[in-house]
C-alpha cells in the first residue's frame, strides 16, 4: 500500500511538472496509456494521481474522452484569485522571514524582472509567491495554496502574454519586501493581497469578451 501511495505522489509531481513547463494545455486529453509507457508504472496510480488532481480542480473527467486540463471560465477565476490573496496574506503575517529569506526573495524578483517570455515570467511571479509563504507552518493551508496556485499557472500562462498584465506587480513586490525588512507584516500582506487582486482585474477584462 505504501509503495502504492509513493508512485501515485510521484505521477502526480510529475504531471505538475509537465504543466509548469507549459507542456500540458487546455482542452487537451491527457493520455493515461502514453503516461503509463513513459512513466513505467500501471494506469492505477496515473488514474490515482488524476483523481487528485481532479479534486484539487486542477483538470476535470469528461464522459467518453478522460481527464483535461479544464478550460478557463471567469467565474472559476474570481473564485481563485480572491481566495489565493486571502491565504496568501495570512500565510505572509504568520510568517518569519530571516535575512537568508530576505535576499531569497530579493534574487526571485531579479529573476521575475528577467523574464525572457509569458511562460518563465509567470513560473518566476509564482516562484516568488512561493517564497513568500514556503515558511508557514499550517501544511494543510501550504498543501491547498499549491493545487489553487497550479489551476492559476493556466490563466496566467494562457492570458499574461501582454507586457501590461505585470506592469505594477515588480514594484509591488519591491513594495512587499520593505515592508518585511520593515518587519510590518501586515502591510506586505495588504500589498500581497492587493497584488493578486490587481491580477484577477486583469484576468476579468481579457476573460470577459467569451464569457456568456
Amino acid at each position: 500500500m505504501v509503495d502504492k501511495i509513493i508512485i501515485r505522489d510521484q505521477v502526480r509531481k510529475h504531471l505538475l511538472e509537465r504543466m509548469q513547463a507549459g507542456e500540458l494545455h487546455l482542452g487537451k486529453t491527457i493520455n493515461l496509456a502514453a503516461l503509463s509507457r513513459h512513466l513505467d508504472v500501471s494506469v492505477t496510480p496515473i488514474r490515482e494521481a488524476l483523481t487528485q488532481l481532479q479534486q484539487s480542480q486542477i483538470i476535470e473527467a469528461v464522459p467518453n474522452r478522460g481527464f483535461i486540463i479544464a478550460k478557463l471560465d471567469i467565474l472559476e477565476a474570481k473564485n481563485l484569485y480572491e481566495l489565493v490573496a486571502n491565504m496568501e496574506a495570512l500565510a505572509l503575517e504568520e510568517s518569519d522571514f530571516d535575512a537568508l529569506a530576505i535576499t531569497e526573495l530579493k534574487q526571485q524578483q531579479i529573476i521575475f524582472h528577467n523574464a525572457n517570455n509569458a511562460l518563465e515570467q509567470v513560473n518566476a511571479d509564482l516562484k516568488f509567491h512561493y517564497l513568500l509563504t514556503c515558511n508557514y507552518k499550517n501544511k494543510m493551508a501550504q498543501r491547498i495554496l499549491l493545487d489553487l496556485k497550479t489551476r492559476i499557472f493556466f490563466y496566467e500562462k494562457e492570458l499574461a502574454r501582454e507586457v501590461s498584465f505585470y506592469k505594477n506587480a515588480h514594484n509591488q513586490h519591491h513594495s512587499i519586501i520593505s515592508a518585511i525588512e520593515e518587519n510590518n507584516s501586515p502591510t506586505a500582506g495588504l500589498i500581497l493581497k492587493m497584488n493578486w487582486l490587481q491580477s484577477l482585474g486583469y484576468i476579468q477584462k481579457l476573460l470577459e469578451p467569451v464569457a456568456v
